[in-house]
């Protein structure tokens, strides 16, 4: 087999046999780049130098017996993780060329066991968007059709696991920015807890939302890529301190007692037939493999999306002010006064969503206006998880779909943001409450393109939606298939 078609946990088996090196592999994975890139345009910066003397130090290390469950392992990580001595734009200009001087928690804790970063991986600027259309370094395109978004914001992340070109990635997910693109792709995405993984060192976009979470090829190796990042840091204030459990000992593919909620308001018009059938399907799977299937209620999230683009906007006011030219990040050269280089700074270094959500944010928070927004929008966030809870004390994970549709076309919703909103209408909600959720592949369209279920999980309680991923994934095969080209 193609040394890139392995999953991790197939790499590692030879590996650790030495049937393969870790330059073997990582020069597999560098070729593949190599010569995908040009049509996914998946990658802003491609590590050759590093990562191949990464791969060196992980074969010494594997002849010493020094193994950890990633040593040698290619990852490629959204270039919104601080790397050490490597560019983290942001997929801004205002980012252009700033080199990152540490690491992110979550980069330290994959190097740590001696993991190669192949690449950093492009995104909607500033992790806004849905469909890896808004980069100064151009849009992502789909690996099943060129013609089509890979989603967003983590768009780079899910297409490159999809074409092959790193076999696991790193996302962030804010409002569905690693299960909507991992669900467009055809791929595993997973959205821990809130507080479970730790944002230190990550560009901060919404620091109540934000999340960090693995994209895979399948269920396994996301429960490897979630073990290796997942656990306390004192050096993010969010970070809760609680036990990491196995979560490849979870991955039993008993179902036995089960309950399955099916939560009425994500199965409301305007959900694509394709996608409605996909997940009925599913839904029937589960029944099969010995769940009991629950209907329960949301009531709240009808407001969701409202709710987000409230507070989303609010916190990337306050989070994006740093960006003033004077400190790091791009610096307007013929200013007339301070206030005109912030101005001139800002309006040439960020785009146009960014932009937007900045003045939306900034309105939010002003005078007069707090209270009846911002404050307003954080009582029905409380609502929104509430919901959540009470439908947890029936069942014990819930079942959805990841978006209302298929992945549509470059270009289709750029004009309409509303529209592009309204793609993460499914997502928001588990943001909102704190809760883990994640995307596995059920499906394909008519057109061909891929559909993801999404499966959201009690507070903390991976080691169950883990469970519940990987017994479908055991009795389907939509998981092996890959775009061709």
């Amino acid at each position: 087999m193609t040394i890139y078609n392995l999953t991790l946990a197939e790499l590692r088996t030879r590996l650790d046999s030495r049937e393969l090196s870790a330059v073997e592999v990582t020069t597999a994975y560098l070729d593949r780049i190599a010569a995908t890139n040009h049509e996914i345009n998946s990658f802003i910066t491609t590590c050759n130098e590093t990562a191949m003397a990464e791969a060196l130090a992980a074969d010494q290390a594997l002849a010493a017996g020094d193994i950890a469950p990633l040593t040698g392992l290619p990852i490629a990580v959204k270039d919104i993780f601080n790397t050490t001595g490597l560019p983290t734009t942001c997929a801004s200009n205002i980012l252009k060329n700033y080199i990152a001087p540490y690491d992110a928690t979550a980069i330290a804790r994959i190097k740590a066991q001696r993991a190669v970063i192949v690449g950093k991986l492009n995104m909607d600027e500033f992790a806004m968007g849905s469909s890896n259309e808004n980069s100064a370094f151009g849009a992502v395109r789909n690996p099943w059709n060129f013609k089509h978004v890979p989603g967003g914001s983590s768009g780079g992340s899910a297409a490159c696991i999809a074409a092959r070109q790193a076999a696991a990635a790193l996302g962030t997910d804010t409002g569905g920015s690693i299960r909507q693109p991992a669900s467009h792709c055809g791929v595993v995405g997973l959205k821990p807890t809130y507080g479970r993984v730790s944002r230190y060192g990550v560009v901060a976009y919404a620091s109540s939302l934000d999340q960090v979470g693995p994209l895979t090829r399948d269920v396994r190796d996301c429960a490897l890529m979630l073990q290796a990042i997942a656990g306390y840091d004192p050096a993010d204030s969010t970070s809760v301190d609680t036990p990491t459990p196995d979560y490849q000992a979870s991955l039993t593919g008993d179902l036995k007692g089960l309950r399955i909620g099916l939560p009425q308001e994500y199965f409301i018009e305007g959900l694509d037939s394709d996608v409605r059938k996909a997940v009925a399907q599913a839904t029937a799977t589960y029944r099969e493999l010995g769940a009991e299937i629950i209907e329960v209620t949301l009531p709240h999230t009808a407001y969701a999306v409202a709710c987000y683009y409230l507070i989303a906007t609010a916190e990337a006011s306050s989070n994006l002010a740093r960006y003033d030219g004077v400190r790091y990040g791009l610096r307007a050269g013929n200013a007339e006064n301070l206030i005109d280089m912030y101005m001139q700074s800002r309006a040439a270094g960020f785009g146009t969503e960014v932009k937007r959500r900045i003045m939306l944010g900034t309105y939010a928070l002003s005078s007069g206006y707090y209270d009846a927004y911002y404050l307003k929008a954080q009582k029905v966030r409380t609502l929104i998880r509430q919901d959540f809870l009470n439908a947890f004390e029936k069942v014990d994970t819930l079942l959805a779909p990841v978006a209302p549709t298929p992945a549509f076309a470059l270009g289709e919703k750029v004009n309409d943001p509303m529209q592009m909103y309204l793609s993460d209408i499914y997502t928001i909600p588990a943001n909102l409450a704190g809760t883990c959720a994640m995307s596995l592949p059920c499906g394909f369209s008519t057109e061909g393109l891929p559909i993801g279920l999404q499966l959201i999980g009690k507070p903390f309680d991976e080691v169950t939606m883990l469970r519940t991923a990987y017994a479908f994934e055991q009795a389907t095969e939509w998981h092996k298939r890959k775009p061709e080209f």
